[in-house]
């Protein structure tokens, strides 16, 4: 199999080997040449066709293991991936593919789908707000979301926050993925073609950014979140940041940045886009810390959403806005569509105002912190080299490896062993100056499931290493 019309090197290119092997196998997925299914060469072969390292093109095929373009079974070689990101048909921006695992025991990857959804208290709520609707509740609703729900998110994130705001200043949306697109067409018109995005950050929301026509500029976070010095450096007036729980890192801002960040927005008569993404699922011991908005609404538009919470497919989000933006905002959201839909919104408020909703969160984090606990005393276990970042929240672990460790050949072998897994390198704009982490989901695998999988990554991490084998090999 000589691959040599296919992908093409070159050492003079600024990009390195690894990345441009990967570009080089997306184009020809996505574009359709390669379809799911198709054997790919080895490693070595390859490495001898493009006469390159075998670990550059180790590395290559790892990282689209992780990203989810190839799969690896064992006896099998590597395939290229059934239902792989933009294959025949084109999906949201904002989506990993966390949706579409291969044939796998375990999906530790962090964008699975928790599961714990209040199926009975929900039916409960809706067959209660449609029964007492009349015709005039289900016109078109408020383009900025129904009165009730509006008013019940402005005390509850009052409450449970210590977010500032008004009913007036609340707009429900269909997820941060619409409340992301408003902003980005609202910018320009505040004359902002740019946008600071944390480096790590989601890879998707990189893209998304760029896609609705603003430049994303990295900005580096460290163990203290987003280093507020090169925001400045970069000359943005505007920049989305997650600082309760920095994805995918997991480290939460610190004081004297959260103060840094709100000078450098009132300097450069800027904005703050506050992503509080999983805010709800606070697992660590302590007060979960207020928002960012806080300290400042009238420079931080505050995000948020109940994709962990409750469940990604109900498409439910809200922005509290500063009153600067509030009608521009708004005139945006006009030109896009006609508002949320009303039962779902209806429903939504009156978990809110039962205290419902605080039941089941007490309910979710329970069970989050459990299996967060049962991953950590796995990872102590199998995988001692590692170390956990940032705080105890949501739905995922960042775990650091040694500086040495081949990140792709690990998810790599990891795949090998019917576990799912991302490496952090997938979220870095240049991942080859990244050091090697994993991403691990715990909310979609049972607590036995966990410690399965941390013993296969914890043996595939010894075969790599030539260390010692893993204390169990789990069937």
């Amino acid at each position: 199999m000589t691959w040599n019309t296919l992908i093409d090197v070159s050492r003079d290119s600024g990009l390195p080997l690894t990345a441009q092997i990967q570009e080089s196998l997306k184009q020809e997925i996505t574009g359709g040449a390669l379809h799911p299914g198709t054997r790919l060469p080895s490693s070595r072969q390859l490495a001898e066709d493009l006469g390159v390292s075998r670990s550059v093109v180790v590395e290559a095929y790892g990282q689209l293991i992780a990203e989810g373009y190839l799969e690896a079974l064992q006896g099998s070689g590597t395939r290229v991936a059934a239902g792989l990101p933009g294959a025949g048909s084109e999906g949201p921006t904002l989506l990993d593919g966390a949706g579409r695992a291969p044939s796998v025991r375990w999906d530790l990857r962090a964008g699975s789908v928790s599961g714990g959804f209040p199926q009975r208290e929900w039916l409960a709520a809706y067959q209660r707000v449609v029964q007492r609707t009349d015709r005039h509740d289900v016109g078109y609703p408020p383009a900025s979301g129904v009165p009730a729900l509006r008013g019940e998110l402005a005390r509850y994130l009052g409450r449970v926050r210590g977010v500032h705001t008004t009913a007036g200043a609340v707009m429900v949306v269909s997820g941060f993925a619409q409340a992301l697109g408003l902003v980005c067409a609202a910018l320009p018109r505040l004359g902002i073609g740019e946008l600071g995005v944390e480096e790590p950050c989601h890879p998707q929301q990189r893209q998304f950014v760029a896609e609705a026509g603003i430049v994303p500029r990295p900005v580096p976070v460290d163990a203290h979140g987003i280093d507020v010095d090169a925001l400045s450096r970069t000359g943005v007036r505007a920049v989305l940041v997650t600082p309760a729980h920095q994805f995918p890192t997991g480290v939460t801002l610190s004081p004297q940045r959260r103060e840094a960040l709100v000078r450098w927005a009132q300097d450069v008569d800027g904005w703050i886009v506050e992503d509080d993404y999983d805010g709800d699922l606070w697992l660590a011991h302590g007060a979960r810390p207020a928002a960012l908005q806080r300290q400042a609404p009238d420079r931080v538009l505050y995000a948020g959403t109940a994709s962990k919470s409750l469940a990604p497919g109900l498409r439910l989000g809200w922005l509290a806005l500063p009153a600067p933006l509030r009608g521009l905002l708004a005139r945006v959201r006009s030109q896009r569509d006609l508002g949320c839909e009303v039962f779902t919104q209806l429903a939504y408020a009156e978990l809110l105002s039962t205290g419902v909703f605080d039941r089941h969160l007490r309910r979710q984090r329970a069970r989050l912190r459990a299996r967060r606990d049962t991953l950590e005393r796995a990872l102590r276990t199998f995988l001692p080299d590692g170390r956990i970042t940032g705080s105890a929240a949501g739905l995922h672990a960042y775990v650091l490896l040694p500086h040495r460790t081949d990140e792709a050949a690990l998810t790599a072998l990891a795949s090998q062993r019917s576990v799912l897994v991302r490496g952090g390198r997938y979220c870095h704009d240049r991942p080859w100056q990244a050091r090697p982490a994993l991403v691990l989901g715990y909310a979609a695998v049972p607590r036995s499931g966990l410690t399965e999988a941390l013993g296969e990554i914890g043996a595939a991490y010894a075969e790599l290493t030539g260390g010692a084998r893993s204390p169990a090999r789990c069937a």
